[in-house]
């Protein structure tokens, strides 16, 4: 009987896990060892898959020989500095407010939230007109005060400055809940305990708040992270990778490689370069994590 019971939940497991795996390994993994071995050929996506010729480590070879790669890395760096640090303080400052106890608050809450559930499509569209350098509404809004706003899109510097903002606009929400989830996790004791004993709101905020919110910090930050590297959508509607390659990223360039110029195997070697340099941020990340992070109340 015992017997019977271990083999029918190990049948519903089976039977319940099987469609995940199949489609982790039809949409996952088998498109990953494929471009793995991809990433050593010549396949120009035209010619049958049987007729690739092996070409050994001359994509790779070719992708640090590129100036255009070195270039599009340098972008993504560029984003990061401005990003980053921004996404993390504005999102943390949000998640204070909308931790407050005041009338409305799961309104702004949920208004906070509508841009991470909008297209990035829509939304890149959208930002192209209002950031238009001859009649987008935020120049308009400028010259009202006196300000001659910059020809966002087709300036060298602008183009990522208008690509950084867009971006915060719309993750903010995101990074903000998150933090809002971490905040409401933080037992009140500590507060009240930091008030008997005098602590200012400065002392609270720097010796309570951000200790204990570190875990949720620290998780925020990782995700930004990756998804910073794997910036494409905006930079693709938005500049199209430019003015001159200002606003490049390296996903838009395995997009072209790959669906432009047909040139697969490299944009294959390309994904894999991605991935390496993104594991190796996120094992340094790890590293440094145990710095700051608090997991002990």
């Amino acid at each position: 009987m015992v017997g019977q019971r271990k083999w029918s939940r190990r049948t519903a497991a089976i039977v319940f896990l099987t469609p995940a795996l199949l489609c982790l390994l039809a949409f996952q993994l088998l498109p990953m060892v494929s471009s793995i071995i991809i990433s050593f050929t010549d396949w120009d996506l035209l010619t049958h898959w049987t007729k690739m010729n092996f070409i050994g480590w001359d994509n790779y070879s070719q992708v640090f020989r590129e100036e255009k790669s070195y270039t599009a890395i340098r972008n993504v760096f560029v984003f990061l500095l401005g990003y980053l640090p921004s996404i993390v303080v504005l999102g943390t400052l949000l998640a204070v407010l909308l931790n407050r106890p005041i009338r409305g608050v799961k309104l702004y809450r949920a208004a906070v939230f509508v841009p991470v559930i909008t297209s990035w499509v829509a939304v890149s569209i959208v930002w192209r007109w209002l950031l238009n350098g001859q009649s987008g509404l935020i120049n308009y809004l400028l010259s009202m005060v006196g300000i001659q706003g910059p020809i966002w899109l087709q300036d060298d510097l602008w183009a990522m400055v208008a690509i950084i903002l867009v971006t915060l606009w719309k993750d903010i929400g995101f990074v903000s809940i998150i933090l809002l989830a971490g905040l409401q996790d933080i037992s009140e004791d500590y507060y009240e305990a930091a008030e008997l004993d005098g602590a200012s709101a400065w002392s609270k905020l720097w010796r309570i708040t951000v200790p204990m919110l570190s875990p949720t910090l620290y998780f925020v930050v990782t995700i930004s992270l990756i998804n910073s590297f794997q910036l494409f959508d905006q930079v693709l509607i938005m500049t199209n990778g430019g003015p001159a390659g200002a606003t490049s990223t390296i996903v838009e360039q395995v997009y072209r490689n790959a669906f432009q110029f047909n040139k697969m195997g490299f944009a294959s070697a390309q994904s894999w370069v991605l991935m390496a340099i993104i594991l190796a941020s996120t094992m340094v990340l790890q590293q440094v994590q145990r710095r700051w992070v608090v997991y002990d109340r």
